[in-house]
């Protein structure tokens, strides 16, 4: 009986079974061998990758499993011993490669998890700064917003128009449902309403400064959320709404508002303020958000410094009337003393005129008795005469001169004169009238 190396199976072997495994042996070989293309591939596509030799040892721990699923094609038929050594060489070759795989996982499995925090804190920090972006757009979309309306509200010099404009602008930018602006009245008690964009309240209407809202408004500094039922935001066409809508109040602080030309604009201090309602639609539901509240206080800002300009303005004007009125009342004032002064003039000279003629003639005729023999009191007399003839010519130079002074034209005359002789002549002239009136002069 000979000797048979061999293991007898236990069943008959099922040609169609033994196909079906050396189909699946060759499709997994084939599959690991493709594996590590695609691992090459990758590595040389990211250069960023950090373990390039983890994924170098796993591509040949692949290719050794593929190498082993190879093998295994030629064993479904009788062998040879060389196969079955080279089955053992590559199985001993995938045992180490694997178990070394299995322990450089072992360490990189933490990095890797490292890896995803940080992912999540990059994605965390990537959120912040998308959210940050937000803000910023938000922003500068306020700013845009607000140099606009500044544009438009500084593009005029007229109060009502600097209000119209603004309420125009908000509503168009915000989609308001309506603008109020309330101001203070005369005695400081009580808001006026003064403005509105869409007549949705009565103008003139009135509410006491002491209520909590307005106060509340007034000792805030930025815009501030208010009740829709608050006087301030009470319009005609709230009945029967479901949705309450936003309110926001802002104060507008009156820089330099004077002598306003309307009932319910009056004389206000520096540190009076006005209040500006801004209203959102209630069928929209929305919301104040806080870039929006923002550009309502810029533009609050901008209302007032544009007010205190249009203020400074009016007074200018309203101060270069009355110095035109003055100007005006002034001329013809110069104009009316300049006639008198003409008219005096000529009344002076026509006066003159007649009284030289008198003149001459007396001091002529005084003359000529001094030449006659005279007694000596008919000779005082004549001298006398003759003296208060030449005073009186005297001041009736004077008169003339009078006008001379006024036009510019008069000239002093310098000469040297005796003070004794003047008093001596002076006494002269007043002796006759002393002596008629029985007074004695000294």
């Amino acid at each position: 009986m000979e000797w048979c190396d061999c293991i007898e199976p236990q069943w008959h072997a099922d040609e169609l079974l033994v196909k079906y495994q050396y189909a699946s042996d060759f499709l997994i070989a084939f599959a690991y061998f493709s594996i590590p293309l695609e691992l090459i591939y990758f590595v040389k596509k990211s250069s960023f990758f950090p373990y390039r030799w983890v994924l170098i040892q796993f591509g040949a721990f692949i290719v050794l499993c593929g190498s082993t699923h190879m093998i295994n094609l030629w064993t479904f038929t009788m062998y040879s011993r060389t196969v079955a050594l080279l089955m053992t060489v590559a199985k001993i070759s995938t045992a180490a490669v694997s178990c070394a795989t299995a322990l450089m996982l072992v360490h990189i499995i933490p990095d890797l998890l490292s890896v995803k925090t940080r992912e999540l804190f990059l994605k965390n920090k990537a959120e912040e700064l998308d959210r940050e972006i937000g803000v910023l757009r938000a922003q500068e979309e306020t700013e845009r917003h607000v140099r606009m309306l500044t544009h438009e509200i500084r593009s005029t010099l007229d109060r009502h128009t600097i209000l119209k404009t603004t309420f125009i602008e908000l509503g168009r930018t915000l989609d308001l449902e309506e603008c109020a602006f309330w101001m203070p009245s005369r005695n400081g008690l009580n808001l006026q309403l003064s403005h509105t964009l869409y007549h949705q309240m009565p103008l003139g209407s009135v509410v006491s400064t002491d209520l909590p809202v307005i106060n509340q408004v007034l000792s805030n500094n930025g815009a501030k959320i208010i009740p829709h039922t608050s006087p301030l935001a009470r319009t005609q066409h709230l009945t029967g709404r479901y949705v309450a809508p936003g309110v926001v109040a802002v104060r507008v602080p009156l820089l330099h508002l004077s002598n306003f030309p309307v009932n319910y604009w009056p004389e206000l201090s520096l540190k009076s303020y006005a209040i500006m309602v801004l209203m959102l639609p209630s069928q929209s539901a929305r919301k104040w958000h806080v870039h929006e509240m923002e550009l309502v206080e810029a533009v609050a800002d901008q209302a007032a410094v544009a007010l205190s300009h249009a203020a400074i303005l009016e007074e200018s004007m309203r101060a270069c009337d009355l110095l035109l009125e003055q100007n005006v009342a002034l001329d013809s004032a110069c104009q009316e003393a300049e006639t008198e002064i003409n008219a005096r003039n000529d009344f002076l000279t026509v006066v003159t005129h007649e009284m030289w003629t008198s003149m001459h003639a007396t001091i002529a005729l005084s003359s000529m008795l001094l030449e006659t023999e005279l007694t000596p009191e008919q000779q005082s007399m004549v001298e006398t005469m003759l003296s208060c003839s030449n005073l009186l010519a005297a001041v009736i130079n004077e008169v003339l001169d009078c006008g001379k002074l006024e036009d510019g034209s008069f000239e002093l005359e310098i000469a040297a004169f005796k003070l004794h002789t003047i008093f001596r002549e002076v006494t002269n002239l007043i002796k006759p009238i002393a002596a008629v009136k029985n007074l004695s002069s000294l």
